[in-house]
């Protein structure tokens, strides 16, 4: 049976249904969230420590003690992260000794139980052992690293390409190395908190434009680019909203004013544009955009980062960004699984239609069920509620009921603005969406999360 719900074929089966069981209330309504209170993705303001470096001490640790939030929820049993999986089978996963359907994930085309993925990296490991143990300046680069990066280089359309050992390390790289004194980085709001950390690292001064809002990053741009460069860094697909960057009218922009323009495409890549090359591609805005940064840890099955561009570009960055230089390598198996994910993605384009299809329906779903599902037009669909412990509540009986989906609350954004992030794959059957929305939807009428 595990076989045949793993792969989705007739006999699959959802979880038993125990709604009838169960008495669990969730906390009362409040306000709705105004349209401005609505995050998009995570950003460094809801990452903050949010009042609590304001407590007066001298001593380091005072703040960590008057953080009870989190042990709160936990006496409740109302606290959502670091969760523990029991094992993972891709649309399935085992959690508490109990078997869910995957709808929180961000493997989008379900590439990390491939079996070609899941052979090169077994292969890797017995050839070339589990690490590097250096940077890629010194001991830790092999032929394994630059066949990837020529192969994203070539996929994407782009003359060189770096990896770094995250994603994450990968926006903090690129940015830091190209923002110096004499330069400006202008970011959407909404964008990654890595992008924000990215600006922190630079010497550079960083300005934010309202999500999405042209006439704001015009204003800025206007201003700031008569005395210093300036780049521009977006989300290709934002990772909470899952709405699409306006990248016709960023190019616009940063062209009026001679700006230089980086999308980070970590949960685009794979996911939009043809073949699934992301942002840039799905405009056919290719040549206009400078940088596009990537991650592995999304659709490509495994993890690490790139940053792919001119290849002077990629040079520099690869010199002076001090998060690539001063960090150990990717492992060999890895960089294999990543390399062989994308081969699998370029030989097996149907996945990202397959893709498609499966966010429509899950969006569409959710929709029809009268949630609140934003700007979405990817396979990552927000649920917005606001309330934290309605929030928490829901994800909670959700859980139980069978479906794991991410309760995003603060402090991954700010108080109030809770979100049950749902996310589409390539490998789900649509017997298993239809059976998540309509067991969400029946739970949404009788808590309250829907009218």
């Amino acid at each position: 049976m595990v076989g045949d719900r793993a792969t989705g074929k007739a006999g699959w089966l959802p979880p038993k249904n125990r709604l009838e069981e169960r008495t669990t209330h969730l906390a009362s309504e409040t306000r709705p969230l105004a349209e401005d209170e609505i995050p998009s993705s995570v950003s460094i303001d809801a990452l903050s420590q949010d009042g609590y470096d304001d407590v007066d001490s001298r001593d380091v640790f005072d703040k960590a003690r008057a953080f009870t939030l989190a042990r709160q929820a936990r006496a409740f049993g109302l606290y959502p992260f670091y969760k523990p999986l029991d094992s993972n089978e891709g649309t399935e996963v085992v959690i508490d000794g109990k078997r869910a359907l995957m709808l929180g994930s961000n493997n989008y085309l379900g590439l990390t139980r491939h079996p070609r993925v899941i052979a090169a990296a077994r292969d890797a490991v017995e050839r070339y052992g589990t690490s590097l143990t250096g940077s890629r300046l010194l001991n830790g680069s092999t032929l394994l690293h630059e066949r990837l990066e020529e192969l994203i280089a070539s996929f994407l359309g782009r003359e060189d390409c770096l990896t770094f050992t995250t994603g994450y390390q990968a926006n903090l790289g690129a940015i830091s190395a190209l923002v110096n004194r004499r330069a400006a980085v202008v970011i959407d709001k909404g964008d990654h908190a890595s992008i924000y950390d990215g600006c922190s690292l630079s010497d550079g001064e960083a300005f934010r434009f309202r999500h999405n809002d042209i006439e704001h990053l015009d204003q800025i741009l206007g201003r700031v680019t008569t005395e210093r460069a300036a780049l521009v860094v977006v989300d290709g697909v934002y990772s909470m909203g899952g709405d699409i960057a306006p990248l016709p009218e960023i190019t616009a922009a940063c062209g009026r004013h001679g700006a230089r323009i980086m999308v980070d495409d970590a949960h685009a890549i794979g996911v939009i544009g043809e073949g699934g090359r992301g942002t840039a591609s799905h405009f056919g805005l290719d040549a206009q955009v400078d940088l596009i940064v990537g991650t592995f840890s999304k659709s490509l099955a495994s993890i690490g980062g790139f940053v792919a561009g001119q290849a002077d570009v990629i040079d520099w960055i690869r010199h002076f960004a001090r998060p690539g230089l001063f960090s150990a390598s990717m492992a060999p198996s890895s960089v294999v699984a990543a390399t062989t994910a994308l081969e699998v993605l370029i030989d097996e384009p149907e996945l990202v239609e397959r893709l498609h299809q499966n966010g429509r329906l899950l969006r569409d779903g959710l929709a029809e069920a009268g949630f609140d599902i934003g700007e979405s037009q990817t396979p990552v669909v927000p649920i917005v509620i606001g309330d934290e412990r309605k929030m928490v509540g829901f994800w909670k009986e959700l859980l139980a009921e069978g479906v794991y989906a991410n309760a995003v609350i603060f402090p991954a954004v700010p108080r109030g603005a809770g979100i049950l992030r749902t996310s589409a794959m390539a490998t789900h059957t649509p017997e298993q969406l239809k059976w998540a929305v309509a067991l969400m939807g029946e739970l949404g009428r009788r808590y309250g999360v829907i009218a």
